[in-house]
């Protein structure tokens, strides 16, 4: 029972998973957490714009992974893997990000392929359900993109038949088009032309018409959970396979787009670090849960706590 150590780090936030893997006789393996725990670092602040990383942004994220790399080591992680945004492979200033990584936490910090997010993501996402639920779509909403996956669940291992990746996520749609608080008529219209345009990209590759159960994942999807369910504070085994039907995801949006920034902020389960762009992601999920509809004839979403952190740590079993 190997313990592993999983970190994320994408546009927004920086994630660490420290789990013990259990391999049983059939081949599925199981995650015991030991230590789970999310920051919000904002890595990707203002690189639509500049096409580098932000001194700032790169100090913020040195400092949540150094207090990771602390507690990883003090809870004993044999073995560790580290995923970056493809946002830092792009940047003029990459090589100052991978290289306060290593300084940092003594290894390199991966940008996988499209194919290998999606399959990581899609194994974390779909692991507590029942395999005849599928075929399955799982969503990413994150801070720079969005990835439609499509597959099947045996219970021991997934089959992904159609993935993609589109650069439209909650920090980039609020930087482009949402510069009041709340958003304007006009602004957030714009938004969700921007939104449809770019989802449109990733409809052409992945066929979804087959799949019979939408789970998402990431923060814009748990908190927007969180808030459906009116929760006094976050709590993650109240979010995590939580099922929202499409009515309400909409009812949600359209409440957070209409308050202010004080108002989102006071929300029980509203981390602070989300308050800024909870509503670029309530777009994304708009047109996603309209796509969904449409095209599958879904109307229901399950958010799941799982993600491509819980695939990352089953990967190093």
């Amino acid at each position: 029972m190997p313990r592993v150590a999983a970190i994320d780090c994408g546009t927004n936030s920086i994630r660490l998973l420290v789990a013990d893997v259990t391999v049983r006789e059939d081949g599925s393996r199981w995650l015991r957490d030991v230590h789970r725990e999310m920051r919000i670092v904002r890595l990707g602040q203002g690189v639509d714009a500049t096409g580098l990383l932000a001194p700032e942004a790169i100090e913020r994220t040195r400092a949540a992974l150094a207090d990771y790399t602390t507690v990883l080591r003090r809870k004993g992680a044999e073995r560790v893997r580290m995923t970056a945004t493809s946002a830092t492979r792009d940047a003029g200033n990459r090589e100052d990000f991978f290289g306060m990584v290593r300084a940092t936490l003594g290894a390199e910090a991966e940008v996988i392929s499209g194919d290998e997010e999606a399959r990581l993501s899609f194994t974390g996402a779909v692991g507590d359900l029942e395999p005849e639920d599928g075929p399955f779509v799982v969503t990413d909403i994150g801070g720079g993109s969005t990835e439609v996956v499509v597959g099947t669940w045996d219970g021991v291992r997934a089959e992904i038949t159609a993935a993609r990746s589109v650069d439209v996520g909650c920090v980039r749609i609020t930087e482009r088009c949402l510069h009041d608080d709340p958003p304007t008529a006009d602004q957030r219209a714009e938004a969700e032309r921007v939104v449809a345009e770019i989802l449109a990209e990733a409809f052409d590759a992945v066929d979804v018409r087959a799949a019979r159960t939408w789970v998402g994942v990431a923060g814009t999807i748990t908190t927007i959970s969180a808030v459906a369910q009116e929760l006094p504070e976050y709590d993650s085994e109240r979010v995590h396979l939580h099922r929202m039907p499409v009515d309400t995801v909409h009812q949600v949006s359209d409440r957070l787009l209409a308050m202010t920034h004080d108002e989102r902020a006071a929300l029980g389960p509203m981390h602070p670090g989300r308050v800024d762009v909870i509503n670029g992601g309530a777009l994304v999920l708009r047109s996603l849960a309209d796509e969904f509809a449409k095209r599958a004839g879904i109307t229901e979403l399950i958010a799941s706590e799982h993600d491509i952190l819980d695939g990352i740590a089953l990967s190093l079993a």
